[in-house]
């Protein structure tokens, strides 16, 4: 009996699927047949409203903010990575301190124009991405990369426009409408341009 149903259910997943024929897992439990089936994770989401239009275009001007400068941070975490693995390799202090200058002089050739072209608020959700992306503040980065006075010098500048390296990534609290921005382009739900 018990092939029986099982054969009626492979039938059945056969006629169901436009006759391609699937073999899947099947448990039986207290004499019923069941298929173990494991499905695709996916993203649910409600659509969302906003209480005014105010509020409304208030997050679309973010979105596209966040749109500009996510790759940078998630191009940046991959960098580190890929820095990572090289920098286990060296040994000494001046080759260490050699490396950094590359890397340096490799991100000022490639991005320092399109960096420099970011307004003060895509700068500060830059800073607040590198630290999702890397697990790392900013002001952290630039101490590993550059030394403690570099930083102090760079958190200063920073603050004179009103940044602050030191910013930590509250997915929860106020960056909670960040977060539903990277997670809708992680998802393929917001494109990239």
């Amino acid at each position: 009996m018990r092939f029986a149903l099982t054969i009626f259910f492979l039938l059945t997943i056969t006629f169901v699927n436009g006759q391609e024929g699937h073999v899947v897992r099947a448990n039986v439990e207290n004499g019923d047949t069941i298929a173990v089936i494991t499905l695709d994770n996916f993203q649910f989401s409600a659509k969302r409203t906003w209480k005014s239009q105010v509020k409304y275009n208030r997050y679309k001007r973010l979105e596209k903010k966040v749109v500009k400068v996510y790759p940078f941070a998630h191009l940046a975490a991959q960098k580190l990575e890929q820095y990572a693995i090289e920098l286990e390799q060296v040994e000494s202090v001046k080759e260490k301190k050699k490396f950094y200058k590359r890397i340096e002089q490799e991100i000022k050739e490639e991005y320092e124009g399109e960096l420099k072209k970011l307004t003060v608020s895509e700068g500060r959700i830059l800073i607040k991405l590198l630290d999702r992306e890397t697990g790392n503040t900013s002001y952290a980065l630039v101490t590993e990369l550059r030394g403690k006075f570099s930083a102090f010098f760079w958190q200063g500048l920073a603050r004179i426009f009103g940044h602050n390296l030191k910013s930590i990534y509250d997915p929860t609290g106020e960056d909670r409408e960040i977060e539903f921005i990277v997670e809708r382009i992680e998802n393929g739900l917001l494109s990239l341009k």
